[in-house]
């Protein structure tokens, strides 16, 4: 239990330097950060979620620009059911990525290599997955490799945060009980990603909750239409709303 608190104070130390933080990993570092990785991946793919986020928060100490290991580190710790904790991984992926957008500006082939790392890493956790058959898991990896695939691709302009972040982090933030977080996020991931229907549904269901009957109908649509599959008592409680 000690040990769990001093690794989670030492995440909450690392995230609101962030800003600070203007400068990638060493390539020592960066080596020690994936190996750590790889073992928390292992460990998620064993279901060892508190190991696993163990792991996760060292990579991010070696290197505070390792977006997917916040993301991995807010996976595990929405599995133990930490929504809070979660969060503030969610928060420092994005934060962490906004600071690579940055740094792409005037050390673009630095970045990219990271990026590479990261990419090559989620290919071969997705190939893992497949071979448990976590279907779900390898699908929301596989949303989020296209979108490191196009960041990595990007050239200029704005900085916009993951959908499948956003998505992850409004999850976060319903089960806290902020719903109106939830929905802003999940409204950015539907605006950043129109094809992401689990984050239509969400919304759905925040709509539902708030008796907004034309507004969930929409999105149950458009779930649909991205070829999520809605469940059916979540549209018989929207047609159950006063019209």
């Amino acid at each position: 239990m000690l040990r769990t608190i001093l690794m989670l104070g030492a995440l909450a130390a690392v995230c609101p330097s962030l800003g600070a933080a203007q400068q990638l990993a060493s390539e020592e570092d960066r080596r020690a950060a994936l190996e750590f990785f790889r073992s928390g991946q292992a460990h998620m793919n064993s279901e060892r979620f508190e190991q696993a986020a163990q792991e996760f928060t060292r990579a991010i100490q070696k290197d505070r620009l390792f977006t997917l290991a916040y993301y991995q580190l807010g996976q595990a710790d929405m599995a133990l059911q930490r929504y809070t904790a979660a969060i503030r991984a969610y928060e420092g992926c994005i934060a962490a990525g906004e600071t690579l957008f940055g740094l792409s500006q005037t050390d673009r082939f630095e970045v990219e290599r990271a990026r590479d790392d990261e990419i090559r890493e989620l290919r071969q956790s997705m190939q893992q997955m497949a071979l448990n058959g976590q279907q779900i898991r390898q699908v929301r990896a596989e949303q989020h490799l296209q979108e490191l695939e196009r960041q990595r691709s990007s050239l200029g302009g704005t900085f916009h945060p993951s959908a499948e972040v956003l998505l992850a982090l409004g999850s976060a933030r319903f089960r806290t009980g902020d719903r109106n977080g939830a929905l802003a996020n999940w409204l950015e991931a539907a605006t950043a990603n129109p094809k992401l229907g689990e984050a239509h549904n969400n919304l759905a269901v925040v709509y539902m909750m708030n008796g907004q009957r034309q507004e969930a109908q929409r999105s149950v649509s458009l779930a649909e239409k991205a070829g999520f599959r809605v469940n059916p008592q979540l549209k018989q409680d929207i047609d159950r709303l006063p019209k």
